[in-house]
């Protein structure tokens, strides 16, 4: 399993989940089809610095940090400079080409960003649609993005 989908997933998973330990981490990517060891978790875990914060029910769980000053994390942006392979436009829609396996941990990225006038994203294996509100704010996000990649 490429390192980029697995990071991306476990991103994906302590955003929609309550995730408190490795193994439990462990346990939800073995349900979506990813074989992992504890060892490759605890190194995923490091080097995507997730740290424990407490949740809304008082329990502490999973959560991304090291957040800058455009809300995303820094490890997100240098996955995102390294995997973007072209961009180009399509209505409200831009469409990314990415390296294999890398669209969703980019998706991850763009998600992270909180731009109001990106709608949402979706990702497949080497292709990512961005949504835009309104096809006068696309220059705008294309700036981000490509700031994103220098």
């Amino acid at each position: 399993m490429k390192k980029y989908v697995r990071q991306s997933k476990i991103i994906d998973l302590i955003n929609h989940n309550e995730i408190e330990t490795q193994e439990e981490l462990a346990k939800f990517l073995r349900e979506s089809g990813i074989e992992v060891t504890q060892a490759t978790v605890s190194r995923d875990i490091k080097e995507l610095r997730l740290v424990k914060v407490m949740s809304k029910t008082g329990k502490y769980k999973y959560a991304a940090i090291g957040q800058n000053q455009d809300g995303i994390t820094e490890r997100l942006v240098n996955i995102f400079k390294n995997s973007i392979v072209s961009i180009k436009v399509a209505g409200h829609i831009l469409v990314l080409k990415t390296i294999p396996g890398a669209a969703q941990i980019s998706a991850s990225a763009i998600d992270n960003l909180n731009v109001k006038e990106i709608i949402g994203t979706i990702a497949g294996d080497d292709t990512l649609f961005v949504a835009i509100t309104d096809v006068d704010k696309i220059d705008d996000i294309l700036d981000i993005f490509y700031k994103m990649l220098e």
